[in-house]
């Protein structure tokens, strides 16, 4: 188990030496390794406002990926049966794709924005391209279940947030953004959200880096991530211009010696 930090005050036990905004905006960052970063925890616990969040706070190029949008496709079924399927467990979730769109962007290569239509129970992918980025922010209920995804993040948080405020935030949401009453958010609830963040959700906190503590809006959680993320960057950039120049190096030496 990796050692939890519990944000506060403190961002674990390295020190980083992170340059102004404007100075990372100065360094070409191209051909620099993508960094993967995951964010996991229980629904309605604030994974994609802090993600959106850090995303704001980095100048590099990045993007978000909801594990909701590779929810398996059952649009084979009648809309009353995909009212009950429980899309709360880790199998619902195509990992296979993820993991494959993942490559992809680590190859250098687009993908295609996939989606899913919360009223329709649907998946409601796009033709629309992203392109490949220096960060890759990727969140979910069960972003930290496949080893093959997990082993490529760079960092791994976990919203540490108390389940009533989860559940509080979640019927807010979903009445607002997802067309949902209180009736079908009750009922759900009961019979998967609960259960399946007891089962598996409430344990990813094992698989963590860190965890965050009191939600999405976080602000010394997101400066501290996003000052990780920098560091990382550049310390990528540096490393592998020091590698080429030892090579270059390595080159000419062994041109005057022939």
């Amino acid at each position: 188990m990796n050692e939890l930090l519990f944000f506060s005050c403190v961002f674990g036990n390295e020190s980083y030496i992170v340059p102004e905004k404007s100075v990372l905006r100065d360094f070409s960052l191209q051909n620099v390794k993508m960094i993967i970063v995951g964010i996991c925890g229980a629904s309605g616990s604030g994974k994609s406002t802090l993600a959106k969040e850090i995303e704001d706070s980095l100048t590099c190029t990045s993007a978000i990926i909801g594990l909701d949008c590779y929810y398996r496709d059952h649009s084979d079924l009648p809309f009353e049966e995909r009212v009950h399927i429980n899309y709360d467990e880790p199998d619902i979730f195509d990992f296979d794709q993820l993991y494959a769109d993942i490559q992809r962007l680590q190859g250098g290569l687009p993908i295609t924005r996939k989606g899913y239509d919360y009223a329709r129970h649907m998946r409601a992918d796009s033709d629309e391209l992203i392109q490949p980025m220096d960060v890759l922010i990727l969140e979910g209920i069960h972003m930290f279940r496949d080893k093959r995804i997990t082993d490529l993040m760079s960092l791994k948080v976990y919203m540490h947030v108390d389940i009533d405020v989860c559940l509080l935030r979640r019927i807010k949401r979903d009445i607002r953004v997802r067309g949902r009453s209180i009736e079908n958010i009750a009922e759900q609830y009961m019979a998967t959200v609960k259960p399946m963040y007891e089962e598996y959700i409430s344990k990813y906190i094992r698989e963590a880096d860190f965890a965050v503590m009191r939600g999405g809006r976080n602000r010394m959680a997101i400066d501290a991530i996003s000052a990780y993320i920098s560091a990382k960057l550049l310390a990528e950039k540096f490393d592998r211009e020091a590698k080429q120049e030892a090579l270059k190096n390595s080159a000419s030496e062994g041109s005057i010696e022939g």
